[in-house]
């Protein structure tokens, strides 16, 4: 995945476009320089995220180059079906089985080499997965400090199916940026809960250190998040075994 933000914003821009655009289209939107925009495209196309469309020419010359966002929609609603009534009829046997899967998603995901040193590092990470998987995540800058960081999930590719079996659902999903995170180092460090349905159509992301104020270091700037030491944390007892927490039911019942 892309842990660029101009690369994060051009993927936005292709995938809420109706046809292919040019980078010269692309560089108008973004008031990038073309060059720039070009060498971006190359990396989203090799990472598989664009697809290159050839276009007819404006007048004279060569054919142009178009780029379209690759739809990674989530095509398995039947199947997650079949398997959420299949878990057994213990929920918190099926969470955890769910988070179990979910990790196991993660380990087989080519997810490059990002590493984990800040909060503000592993809220990105997550923020590009999820909207790789078609989650529209968005910042909360309400719901953000230096201990813990808030990630609005506006789009759930499996909502209706999460309405009636979060635990399997929300599981997989959680399991899955826990496994991500934790490959770029940040097992032990931070922690991941899933809250469903705070409102009808908004799912959160909550991010936590779960160190002690020992295992940190400040940043060198003011304002700056905590840099996460690279030493072994000392998490108490209650944090190192997360995934038998699974997530927050809601409020209500939906």
């Amino acid at each position: 995945m892309s842990d660029s933000w101009p690369r994060r914003r051009l993927l936005a821009i292709l995938r809420g476009a109706t046809e292919p655009l040019d980078a010269q289209e692309l560089a108008r939107i973004t008031g990038q320089h073309v060059t720039t925009v070009r060498f971006h495209l190359d990396v989203l196309t090799r990472e598989s995220l664009v697809r290159q469309f050839q276009q007819p020419p404006r007048g004279r010359g060569r054919p142009r180059i178009g780029y379209r966002a690759v739809q990674r929609s989530v095509g398995y609603q039947e199947l997650a079906q079949v398997l959420a009534d299949h878990l057994g009829p213990d929920p918190v046997a099926r969470s955890a089985a769910a988070v179990a899967a979910g990790r196991a998603w993660g380990a087989r995901m080519d997810i490059g080499t990002q590493p984990v040193e800040t909060l503000a590092d592993a809220r990105d990470i997550t923020m590009s997965l999820m909207s790789e998987l078609g989650f529209a995540p968005e910042k909360e800058p309400a719901g953000e400090t230096p201990e813990h960081v808030q990630i609005n999930l506006t789009a759930c590719p499996l909502r209706e199916l999460a309405r009636s079996h979060a635990e399997v659902v929300c599981g997989v999903h959680m399991g899955l940026m826990r496994e991500v995170l934790e490959r770029n180092g940040a097992r032990g460090r931070v922690d991941v809960q899933l809250h469903p349905f705070i409102e009808p159509e908004l799912c959160t992301a909550r991010l936590d250190l779960t160190m002690s104020a020992t295992d940190r270091t400040p940043a060198k700037e003011p304002g700056d998040q905590h840099v996460i030491a690279p030493s072994a944390p000392r998490i108490p007892p209650q944090l190192r075994d997360t995934d038998a927490d699974v997530f927050e039911q809601p409020a209500q019942q939906r």
